[in-house]
């Protein structure tokens, strides 16, 4: 990031907080370049990236100095902003470089559907299609995740921890520690450790997992931690609901849905607050909003999906969905190419 875009982020941490005015006071000459037209969401990546190279790292100094003195968290928000940022900006380069998977690695998918529905043309248009998306939203899935945590954890106070770190340790073996999702001591010295998840899923793939998730709580007790499990997705499930005692059987506390944002907000005080707010909850819920229950059964949903149209042409992909089209130009890197699937999940 170069100084005129990191500039360009700054103005915009001001404005966010309600000191926009008091920025362009303070730099009447820089602030026409750098006052965001519009929130975030709203601004192209392009007036970001445009370059100006009449902003210096000088001016990025005294611009930190002046936000340090306009509200305690600023430096926080920044930082929170600036990854999300970046991993925005590298999810669209991922859009424009990601490779279209090749036919050694998707036609013998074609033994499941090969037959009188599709020509073989046509099948291996729809092979290629479906394992390139699936490659994307796994992309998009490893770039939340690298975001999720630190930012939440930033935002109410605390730091991520390695297992290196050892701030909590194995109860069966205390010379392996364990990660946590954030780390934050309390002003009466009460260490807690967070995990924050955004929903807690009932796959019978992740069973060796959700054993692992059971004995956190019980490795932060033995450690002398309080654990502190976050869910934002409120859908109950058998697995959350056992999550949920075995944090509560270990001193510990659970929070999930609207109370999950609610301890989140509460945590991160005003400023911190009104960034989770922005730039996490509005979108996650506005998007979610789009699935909705039936006859009040949460387990039983149903969503209205705009027609999808993908095309390309040489080396622009369009994608269509309904009225609303989006322009990619691309230029594969063939080092982003992975032979197999990872297996990853989702987000």
């Amino acid at each position: 990031m170069d100084a005129s875009e990191l500039a360009k982020v700054i103005a915009l941490v001001a404005v966010d907080i309600g000191k926009g005015d008091e920025m362009e006071r303070a730099f009447p000459v820089l602030w026409p370049k750098l006052a965001p037209p519009q929130e975030y969401y709203s601004t192209a990546v392009d007036w970001f990236t445009a370059p100006d190279a009449t902003i210096t790292s000088f001016d990025i100094v005294d611009m930190l100095d002046a936000g340090t003195s306009l509200d305690q968290d600023f430096m926080t928000y920044l930082k929170c902003l600036t990854e999300l940022h970046k991993r925005r900006r590298k999810y669209g380069l991922i859009l424009q470089r990601q490779p279209l998977p090749t036919m050694v690695q998707i036609s013998p998918r074609a033994l499941m559907e090969y037959g009188p529905d599709f020509p073989p043309e046509a099948l291996a248009s729809w092979l290629t299609w479906r394992k390139f998306f699936y490659d994307l939203d796994n992309r998009s899935a490893q770039e939340t995740g690298y975001l999720f945590e630190p930012i939440l954890a930033a935002a109410i106070g605390g730091e991520p921890k390695s297992a290196r770190e050892r701030v909590v340790r194995r109860t069966d073996d205390s010379t392996k520690g364990r990660q946590v999702d954030c780390w934050k001591v309390l002003p009466d010295g009460t260490p807690l450790a967070y995990e924050l998840k955004l929903r807690v899923t009932i796959a019978a793939s992740g069973q060796g997992r959700f054993g692992e998730e059971l004995s956190f709580a019980r490795d932060c007790r033995s450690s002398g931690a309080k654990p502190i499990l976050v869910v934002l997705d409120p859908t109950e499930n058998d697995k959350l609901t056992g999550l949920q005692a075995a944090y509560r059987d270990a001193g510990g506390a659970a929070y999930v849905g609207d109370a999950a944002w609610g301890h989140l907000e509460d945590e991160a005080g005003a400023t911190m607050a009104s960034f989770i707010e922005r730039y996490v909850r509005v979108p996650v819920a506005s998007v979610s909003s789009f699935e909705n229950a039936i006859e009040a059964d949460s387990a039983n949903r149903s969503r209205i999906l705009q027609d999808l149209r993908a095309k390309l042409e040489g080396n622009e992909l369009t994608i269509s969905l309904g009225e609303h089209q989006r322009r990619i130009e691309r230029h594969e890197d063939q080092s982003m190419a992975a032979d197999e699937d990872d297996g990853s999940e989702p987000l």
